[in-house]
């Protein structure tokens, strides 16, 4: 079968009828990455059963190789491509590492490029060079690593020179729990290991940085949260990161769409894989859902998704635990027939794109009423017609308009590809979910 063209403008799909289907999604995006950059730094080699094959993962395993780990692929059992052995190295110097539009990357490698024996460059595409970076350089100047950097963003080198003391550090991490995320994941790899203290107006997407926690404590790190009264810290102690075989769970953050769509046109899905414990963010979306006329159950790894379609009713939701999901959520406020409000969302302006201008512009050129909030967006009811859909090279921003383009016809998403951050498969996904 030929390989779709996401050259050309992709017309989102019109649903005829109610669904019933069954869906299957790859591993997760913040799992996998986890998962290499941890792999690198233990004691041995890992195996990555079922991970992600993205973009936003092959530019992970890249920083890595070049930093001197050893990444191969092994045959799997997955629907979505082999497993990975994962064998540490020395860390070096001496490379230049291509970040992408990968926020995950360009947090994370550089805390690890300090442990090594030279200067490595990092860069990345034109948007990821826009991105808040202060915290990462800052935080390395901190803690006595060398950050060459005309601004507090991409590009920048770090020159290591193969030891990090540690300590005790504070950061803001309001723009992003990558901040915090990217420095624990290192931590036991410094001399004294790592007391973090976040002190800012906010603490985005604190599931992500539990999932860091849980990451490290499964390969017999002693990392923990502390009792804090002005903010959040956490402390990691230095020691040994054991090598793990690991189970990826599939990615229930892009699971988002895909359920929503029950909500858009009415039906049932069935989505596969669904763990009966995890830290990712996505396992929100039951309740998140449910606002929105959405029954969930969960049973022998499974989630079914049911709604009756129709109007879909107005809503006014927090997802400062959960912007990454927002986009998704603003799409059915489009297609509500009451006003929807999503607010603790600030954060998201400085992801892949300014999410909440981009979702904005989007929905007013088809016709939609939309206004950006300080810390959020606000929709109301509007007759939506057929047009472009513009995806700002974001992989959320261009499955919004899948979602919205399931009750409305014509509605173009200009670059179905920056779907390939990290479900290079989502449009013939969301075509068998039709079927």
């Amino acid at each position: 079968m030929p390989a779709p063209d996401h050259s050309r403008p992709w017309t989102a799909p019109t649903a005829t009828a109610r669904l019933d289907a069954r869906v299957q999604l790859p591993g997760s995006k913040s799992l996998t990455n986890r998962a290499l950059l941890l792999a690198a730094l233990a004691d041995g080699p890992s195996t990555l059963h079922r991970p992600l094959r993205s973009r936003d993962a092959s530019i992970m395993a890249a920083g890595l190789r070049a930093l001197g780990a050893d990444i191969r692929e092994a045959p799997g059992d997955g629907l979505f491509g082999p497993d990975l052995v994962v064998t540490p190295g020395p860390i070096v110097g001496g490379a230049a590492i291509d970040c992408g539009l990968a926020g995950t990357a360009m947090r994370f490698l550089p805390i690890m490029a300090a442990l090594g024996d030279g200067p490595v460059a990092f860069d990345g595409d034109p948007h990821a060079r826009e991105r808040p970076m202060d915290q990462t350089i800052a935080a390395l100047r901190g803690l006595g690593v060398e950050v060459e950097a005309d601004a507090p963003r991409l590009p920048f080198t770090v020159h290591g020179a193969g030891r990090v003391q540690g300590g005790e550090r504070t950061i803001d991490a309001s723009a992003s729990s990558q901040f915090v995320s990217a420095l624990l994941l290192v931590a036991a790899r410094f001399d004294e290991g790592l007391t973090l203290h976040h002190r800012g107006s906010r603490l985005p997407s604190l599931p992500h940085i539990e999932m860091t926690l849980e990451a490290l404590r499964q390969r017999g790190v002693d990392a923990r949260s502390l009792d804090a009264d002005d903010g959040a810290s956490w402390r990691v102690e230095p020691g040994p990161i054991a090598p793990l075989d690991e189970q990826i769970e599939p990615d229930l953050s892009n699971a988002a769409p895909f359920l929503a769509a029950v909500v858009a046109v009415g039906g049932r899905v069935v989505l596969d894989g669904w763990p009966a414990r995890t830290t990712q963010v996505g396992r929100l979306l039951p309740e998140l859902l449910e606002p929105f006329g959405a029954t969930s159950r969960v049973a022998d790894g499974t989630l079914t998704v049911e709604a009756v379609g129709g109007e879909i009713p107005g809503a006014m939701l927090d997802l400062r635990a959960a912007g990454e999901l927002a986009p998704t959520i603003v799409a059915l406020g489009a297609l509500a027939s009451a006003p929807v409000e999503v607010t603790g969302i600030g954060h998201i302006r400085g992801h892949e794109t300014d999410r909440i201008r981009a979702l904005v512009d989007d929905i007013v050129a088809i016709g939609g009423v939309a206004t950006a909030l300080p810390d959020g967006i606000r929709v109301e009811p509007a007759p939506l017609t057929g047009g472009p859909w513009g995806a700002y090279a974001d992989h959320r921003i261009a499955t919004a308009g899948a979602v919205i383009g399931l009750r409305v016809p014509g509605v173009e998403v200009d670059d179905i590809g920056a779907t390939a951050k990290t479900i290079p498969e989502f449009p013939e996904l969301w075509a068998a979910m039709l079927a």
